[in-house]
This record gives structure tokens, C-alpha cells and sequence, in this order.
């Protein structure tokens, strides 16, 4: 039976039947509530919002969308924290109504979403704003969907502490690049006071009843969604707002050991339990035992971390970021809240009144409290001025060419970009691949992400960032600093990617800030003061006790030594178990034993001389002064200016651990490896053939079609493509 809506414009488009109204005598209108950033009840205003308008049916939904899925770096760690939000959400819905819960379906948003409202006989659809660009993109064209199958749509601010779209505003419409232009735009949002939390509710009314919310019938006319929806042909705005390098259709793949048995589309619009079920870890064709983080979302276990940390009152009250110790790891030295700040598992509202409360009881009795923007209100606005920024720029505050904020640095391993949809005129977008214009910065770089620098502090923090997902800000600060400006002379994005791949609360709009503010592109610019390797764990940490966690190897080190192993006599190096010497392998951790002894490399370079040499790179970039909207840059004239040539060039799909040559056959950087002697070898040429770039793509699509075999650990991007190639 269809619900008769004569208010409604036909889509002219035959579906699976809509569902039958239910018997209740309920007239409220059928809402769709739309999870997205928000993985919570309390303090939800899109939420409240829609309870407000007494639904007679509620459909709390998530889509499983392919763009998360295949076109965003993430590790394993991030999909179990999100997934297990989404479960623990499930239950607290299914708490306030015990025919409730979180419906998954598996499909792009764009795609099903006017057939889910056909089906079920939606009247309202509800949602968080959210103001990422692909988000914005997305919801444009469901709106526009919704509208036409006559579907009113209510979007509500609630991300952020004040509405991002609003602060830009108040800004007169530029993006927010300092914290004083925060402060005196929020102050015109009810003078710069947040609104207060909104209680969770008590109850929820109910969805539609089993037969009516069963998708089978809408699965056998959409069979091409459900089938590898990710490989269909899409020409979606959003398809052509982030262009992809031929052949790279999965951002994830080399981390998918199990790729055998993902099944996260091939089961269905509702999964293997025809349930509307979270996706598993195994589903998704990750080995659940490389999830190795200690952090565990859901919006219980946030609540419960608050709730200790406001009560231990001194901390929470007297609380100053750059004063809380980097190496500080059992536990850390800061809340750890900011993967459910990411997820949504966490208000920031409730966040910042819970702290505020005992800020202000604190000053009534004359107790000392710190101050923004130290303490922790002022780091969630912070966040509001990168989200703000983010807001107002677009894809291109992500990236370095056609970004106007950013001040324009002639970095090695720049990334490689297209237009934008077929416009000759469209702005340029990075593909996903890098310009490997200088071996030695590669070999920093592949060094840097796998913490083999040489340097302890820098590897001890790279490799926590793996193993947990979570590094503390100092010392994301530190390995910024490293990567860029303060020796290896990389492009910020490429860390900007790494952060991606690998922590729990990659945020867009805070991670490319960040790395935007430590390479002085932006928000900062004092290129001249960098972190030391040596110098600044030692101030936090004269023991070295962090080292020793996250470097085992140099665990029996002197702390005269932790810092600078390679100036341990070799006797003592040998009494204590580890040799010092190579370059620490070809992309990872070398813990291949030398007669007996552990082995950690060498330092890379001489810090002092590097950072010198970028100081002086620095200089000479200012005082050309281009940012990265100048034409100059978009075009390539820069390179003339710089004395750059990179043509002829290799590009790189990091994702996967790909090396490409501009002309020629592709290649892993670690092929060859039966044979690596241990010596540092990033120098070696690569031969250059003469296939076009289409005949390599066609090789690498039918490559990875190939079913891999799989493994029991999740490993390294670039030693898991060789592997994989050699066994084949």
C-alpha cells in the first residue's frame, strides 16, 4: 500500500512499494534522521530537532559511503573506533526504544537516498550540518533529491562550539586565520558564550515495522548499487571534485590483508544479517588483530572519560596544553577526548560547559585556574577557528597549490594535481599521488613515516602514531617540524596524509591547520624556531622513558646516550644489545639482528646543517612572497623562479606503496628487496620504458584484481606491496 501524498511532485521513477502507514493512530510525520559527525544522543540539536516534530515513524540511519570507504587514508584503528561508536550508539537507541537501533545501509548517500525515501514514505529528513567539502557537495545533491521526491530537508549546526558558516560571517566573510579574529566574530554569536548542552532524550518513538523497513525488493532493482558499487562508473560533482590517479581505486587497499573476504558491499543494501548491521572489521577485509590502539570509542566510554577528568578538579581547572609533557604515555598528559570530538561520540558543548563549571567554582574560591587560549576552552576554539577556515576556503585549505591562505614553499614530493571536473577553467585538486622530484627527500620522508630516522624522540613518536592512533600535540608539533621546515624539507601534505592514514581523530579541518601552522605556511610564521630531536624530549624527559617505550631496542641505552645512540661507544652499544649502524631497512622498523644484537640506524643527516639549510629555503620563499592561489604557482611558473625541474620525474601513490615514472613501468620502491645489502640504496635509477600512462594503468587495475594472500599482521604499506608481489 502507498502512502497517498498528493503534496508531492511524482519523482517519475518506479520503485520497490513504499511501506504501508502503521496502525497506530500517530499523524506526525515520517522522519529520517541522517547520522553522520554526530555519533551520540546527548546534546544532539539535529536530533532534538527531529523529535520535536513528533514523528509518527523515526529511522535513525547511516550510509556506508564508498567515498569514506575507498577514497580517505584510514587505518584499521580509526575503522574500529568508528565502528565501534556506531555500535555502542545502537544501543544506547535501542535503550530508549527496544525496537530501535542504528540502520546501516551500505551505499552511497547520492545514489540511494531517493529510493529510501520512496520506500519507506519519508516526510523529513534531518541532519548535523557539516561544512567538509565533500559533506557539503553531498548534502547539496540529497537535498536536491529530497526536494524532488518532495521531501522537506532541515539541516542543523551543532559540530562545532558556534556554527562555522556563522563565524565566517561574522568575519565578514573571510576565513578565520588567527584566534583574536575568532574571539571577535564569536562575540557577536551571544557574545562569545557557547550554547549550553541540550539534554539527551528519554525515549524515541518508533521506525517502521520489520517487513516495512526490509530493503530486499529495492536490492534486486538496485543491483548495480549493491554489487561493487564502488567500481561503477560515477559522474557525480562529487566524483569530479576529488580526481583520483588512473588505476587508484582504493586509497585502503595493501591495508585490507584479509581482501578475500570483504564483503561490505557484495552482501547488500543491509548487510549479511539482513539486519541493517554495523560492518565488521573482517567485513571490510581488515585482519582484526592489527587493531592495536588502546583508545576505544562509543559514546559511553567518552562520557565516562569526561566524567573522570572533571572530577579529578585541579587537572581539568588548572589545565595548560603546551605545559602537559609529550612523552608522558601511562597515562598521557591530556584528556585523549579528541577521537570522540571527531566521531561526534562527544559534544563539544558538554565538553566545554563541564570544564567551564568547575573553572568557574574555582575562581569563587579564589583557586588558581588557567586562561584562554591554554586551557581547555580555548583549545576548543581552536578547533572552531580551523573548522571556520576549513568552512571558507574549501578543498583547497587541504592542499598547497590554489590554497590562498597558504604562503607558497618550494617543498620536495609536492603533490600532483588536476582540474576539477573537465572545466579548463576548474580549479586543481591533488589526485592522490606525489611528484618524487628529489631521492634523497624520499628516502627522509619514507624514513620519517616509519620511525627509522635515527633521531629517538622522532621514531619513538612516529611509531606510537602507528601502534595507537594518538600522538601528543607537542609532539605532533615535533615530527611536523621534522618533516618540514626543521630538516627534511618535505611538503607538509605528505605528513598531513600519514596523520590521514593513521590517527584516530584525523580531522580535516585541524589536521591540515596544524601542519599549515608548523611549516609556517600559515598561522605562523617564525620558520626560524624549531623543535630540537635532542634538546626538547630532553627537557620533558631527561630519562628517556618514552624512548625506551616505543623504541625497545635502545631500552638498555644510558640516558646519557637515548637521545644520540650513534655517539655510544660500540662496546656499550654491544653490551646493551643494539648496534647502531645502516639506514634502518627499506620501509620500516629494521629488527633484523646483527650477530645477536638489535640494530637502529644511524641519524639520516646532520640536524644542525639541515634545519640551517631549510632556515635559509624559508627565507628565500618569503621574500618571494607567493601564496598558493597565485598564478605563478597554479600554472608552474614557480619552478622557473625557484630553479626547480622535476619533468621526467617519478610520482608516487603513497596509499599503496607505489612508485610510478612519469614514462615508464611501475615499480614498488621496495622491488628488488631479496637483494638489498643493508646499505642505503634510495639512489638507485629506475629504468624508464615507453608505455603511456593508460597501458601501466590497465597493468595496475588487472594487478589489483589479483587476489592477494593474505596476512596475519597488518604491515607496512611498502614492504606489504612487495611482499605481496614477490609470493605472486
Amino acid at each position: 500500500m502507498v502512502r497517498p501524498r498528493s503534496s508531492k511532485p511524482s519523482t517519475g521513477i518506479h520503485t520497490a512499494p513504499r511501506a504501508s502507514k502503521p496502525s497506530a493512530p500517530t499523524t506526525g510525520p515520517r522522519v529520517l534522521y541522517w547520522f553522520r559527525t554526530d555519533l551520540r544522543v546527548h546534546d544532539s540539536p539535529a536530533l532534538t530537532h527531529a523529535l520535536s516534530l513528533a514523528p509518527s515513524a523515526l529511522i535513525p540511519l547511516w550510509t556506508w559511503d564508498p567515498h569514506y570507504v575507498y577514497r580517505q587514508r584510514g587505518a584499521t584503528n580509526r575503522w574500529a573506533f568508528l565502528t565501534e561508536c556506531m555500535r555502542d550508539l545502537s544501543q544506547r537507541l535501542t535503550a530508549l526504544n527496544a525496537r530501535q537501533k542504528l540502520f546501516v545501509v551500505r551505499a552511497a548517500p547520492r545514489k540511494v537516498m531517493r529510493h529510501l525515501f520512496e520506500r519507506w514514505g519519508i516526510d523529513v529528513l534531518v541532519f548535523e550540518q557539516d561544512t567538509d567539502p565533500y559533506a557539503v557537495i553531498r548534502d547539496e545533491e540529497v537535498t536536491k533529491v529530497a526536494e524532488r521526491c518532495g521531501v522537506r530537508v532541515v539541516s542543523v549546526p551543532g559540530r562545532t562550539l558556534f556554527a562555522s558558516r556563522e563565524v565566517v560571517r561574522m568575519n565578514a566573510g573571510r576565513p578565520t586565520m588567527s584566534m583574536a579574529q575568532l574571539l571577535k566574530a564569536v562575540e557577536k554569536i551571544n557574545g562569545g558564550v557557547p550554547a549550553r548542552p541540550l539534554d539527551a532524550p528519554t525515549l524515541l518513538p518508533d521506525p517502521l515495522d520489520g517487513q516495512a523497513m526490509d530493503l530486499t525488493a529495492l536490492e534486486a532493482e538496485l543491483d548495480v548499487l549493491t554489487r561493487k558499487d564502488h567500481k561503477a562508473q560515477d559522474h557525480s560533482r562529487a566524483a569530479e571534485s576529488w580526481p583520483r590517479a588512473e588505476g587508484l581505486d582504493d586509497y585502503n587497499a595493501v591495508q585490507r590483508t584479509f581482501r578475500e573476504q570483504e564483503t561490505q558491499y557484495s552482501c547488500g543494501l543491509m548487510g549479511p544479517g539482513r539486519d541493517f548491521g554495523v560492518p565488521t572489521l573482517q567485513e571490510m577485509g581488515f585482519d582484526p588483530a592489527s587493531v592495536t590502539t588502546p583508545h576505544r570509542g562509543g559514546e559511553t566510554a567518552a562520557l565516562e572519560a569526561l566524567a573522570q577528568h572533571v572530577a579529578n578538579e585541579e587537572y581539568i581547572a588548572t589545565f595548560e596544553k603546551p605545559a602537559t609533557a609529550p612523552t608522558a604515555f601511562d597515562p598521557p598528559a591530556t584528556t585523549v577526548l579528541s577521537p570522540h570530538m571527531h566521531f561526534g561520540s562527544l559534544s563539544c558543548r558538554k565538553f566545554w560547559w563541564d570544564v567551564q563549571a568547575v573553572i568557574e567554582r574555582r575562581r569563587k574560591e579564589h583557586k588558581p585556574v588557567s586562561h584562554q587560549p591554554v586551557n581547555i576552552p580555548g583549545q576548543l576554539l581552536f578547533r572552531d577557528m580551523y573548522f571556520a577556515a576549513h568552512c571558507q576556503v574549501g578543498v583547497a585549505f587541504g592542499q598547497q597549490i590554489g590554497n590562498p591562505v597558504a604562503r607558497f614553499i618550494p617543498w620536495h614530493l609536492q603533490s600532483r594535481y588536476r582540474r576539477a571536473g573537465t572545466d579548463p577553467h576548474a580549479k586543481l585538486v591533488t589526485d592522490g599521488t606525489y611528484i618524487v622530484d628529489d631521492a634523497k627527500a624520499e628516502e627522509y620522508f619514507q624514513r620519517w613515516k616509519h620511525g627509522c630516522t635515527g633521531f629517538p624522540w622522532i621514531d619513538a613518536l612516529m611509531r606510537q602514531l602507528k601502534q595507537e592512533g594518538w600522538i601528543h600535540h607537542l609532539g605532533r608539533h615535533a615530527v611536523a617540524c621534522f618533516l618540514t621546515r626543521g630538516g627534511c624539507y618535505v611538503s607538509w601534505e605528505r605528513g598531513a596524509e600519514v596523520f590521514e592514514e593513521w590517527l584516530v581523530d584525523h580531522e580535516v579541518a585541524c589536521n591540515a591547520g596544524n601542519w599549515m601552522w608548523l611549516s609556517c605556511t600559515a598561522f605562523f610564521s617564525q620558520f626560524y624556531r624549531c623543535y630540537s630531536p635532542v634538546a626538547f624530549p630532553k627537557k620533558w624527559d631527561p630519562e628517556g622513558k618514552f624512548v625506551r617505550k616505543y623504541v625497545p631496542e635502545l631500552q638498555r641505552f644510558d640516558k646519557k646516550y637515548i637521545y644520540e645512540p650513534h655517539k655510544t661507544p660500540i662496546a656499550d652499544q654491544k653490551a646493551w644489545g643494539c648496534v647502531v649502524k645502516g639506514n634502518g631497512g627499506s620501509g620500516g622498523v629494521d629488527d633484523v639482528e646483527e650477530r645477536g644484537y638489535a640494530v637502529y640506524p644511524k641519524p639520516m643527516f646532520d640536524f644542525t646543517e639541515r634545519k640551517q639549510f631549510c632556515i635559509d629555503q624559508m627565507k628565500k620563499a618569503y621574500a618571494v612572497g607567493l601564496y598558493g592561489d597565485d598564478e605563478r604557482v597554479v600554472s608552474g611558473e614557480w619552478k622557473k623562479l625557484f630553479e626547480r625541474d622535476d619533468d621526467g620525474g617519478m610520482w608516487r601513490e603513497e596509499a599503496n606503496g607505489d612508485i610510478l615514472v612519469a614514462r615508464g613501468e611501475k615499480r614498488s620502491r621496495d622491488d628488488g628487496a631479496a637483494d638489498h645489502d643493508g646499505e642505503d640504496d634510495s639512489h638507485d635509477e629506475i629504468d624508464v620504458g615507453d608505455e603511456s600512462l593508460d597501458v601501466r594503468a590497465a597493468k595496475r587495475k588487472a594487478m589489483k584484481e589479483q587476489p592477494p594472500t593474505m596476512g596475519k599482521q597488518q604491515r607496512t604499506l611498502d614492504s606489504m606491496v612487495s611482499r605481496l608481489r614477490v609470493k605472486r
